[in-house]
């Protein structure tokens, strides 16, 4: 679709303040996505985030809608310089009406989350990661029936046990998911070392050395032992993100860096709506599932 006349407008005003330092170019633009070309000294810049953001609080100016850069990369194809997607949230009276709705299951779960995190008792602990371990390529539900049936043996059980607990208990993956938990059991003090880290580097810390634990995974622990900025993007937020535009397909896997670029999003998502990455996960899944889970 054409370039829209308040884009428009929105970018010659930005090229205006700053015409002679950087400036803005409108590439393409659908519903809910904006690609804007940075030119100009932007490359050699400290500030450049600073340049895309000030974009952003100007195309809200001229939309009315809250807009959001949440994807920058180096352009390849013209002068130096970058491309940014910014995001059009013009959904968010929707979550707000969600939030209303379902916001004291959330803040229940919430508190479930915090009081593991407050206890630190180490099998409790250990039960959540494994937990996280179980739903990779399986389902919450699944792995939910399966932790309330193991309880507190995820730590103690054989090898060989743990393999016909989980074939009995219908998971997908019982053999490579009883080696990843057996894995884990010989680095739990790592782990627990990890927890004294913050958010980012501790989720850094458990991807790189657990076994089993990709970004979803380790985000999705971090939260249910009480962490709130860590995004858990599964399928189900990717089909809202999709859904909504804002991504142009559903990945059968992400990198770490467009792991993160999507985390950008959502967390610009979540300051809109005033809430944390953690509780806007719970939102989100309510909306694609019609349930609060964890």
């Amino acid at each position: 679709m054409p370039i829209s006349t308040k884009t428009e407008e929105a970018i010659e005003k930005f090229n205006r303040l700053h015409s002679k330092e950087v400036y803005a170019e409108a590439v393409e633009e659908s519903l809910r996505r904006l690609r804007v070309f940075f030119g100009g000294g932007v490359a050699e810049s400290c500030c450049a985030a600073d340049y895309f953001e000030e974009l952003a609080v100007i195309l809200e100016e001229a939309h009315d809608v809250a807009y959001a850069a949440w994807s920058s990369s180096v352009s390849r194809n013209r002068e130096p310089g970058f491309v940014v997607i910014y995001a059009r949230l013009d959904f968010l009276e929707e979550l707000r009406q969600v939030i209303e709705e379902v916001r004291p299951s959330v803040d229940a779960r919430m508190r479930e989350f915090e009081a593991i995190g407050g206890r630190m008792d180490p099998d409790e602990i250990f039960s959540e990661l494994c937990f996280c371990i179980l739903t990779a390529n399986y389902t919450a539900e699944g792995g939910i029936r399966i932790q309330r049936a193991l309880g507190q043996h995820f730590r103690s059980k054989p090898m060989h046990e743990l393999v016909e607990c989980l074939r009995s208990l219908g998971h997908r993956f019982p053999n490579k998911r009883a080696e990843f938990i057996c894995g884990a059991r010989q680095l739990y003090g790592g782990v627990l070392q990890a927890l004294k880290m913050e958010d980012f580097e501790a989720r850094e810390w458990l991807v790189e050395n657990v076994r089993g634990l990709g970004y979803k995974e380790a985000s999705h622990f971090l939260r249910n032992i009480g962490r709130k900025d860590l995004a858990i993007i599964d399928r189900h937020i990717l089909h809202f993100l999709d859904q909504k535009g804002l991504i142009d397909s559903i990945p059968r896997t992400l990198s770490r860096m467009a792991y993160l670029s999507i985390e950008r999003l959502l967390s610009a998502i979540a300051r809109s709506m005033n809430v944390s990455l953690a509780e806007l996960d719970l939102y989100l899944w309510y909306v694609m599932t019609g349930k609060v889970l964890k």
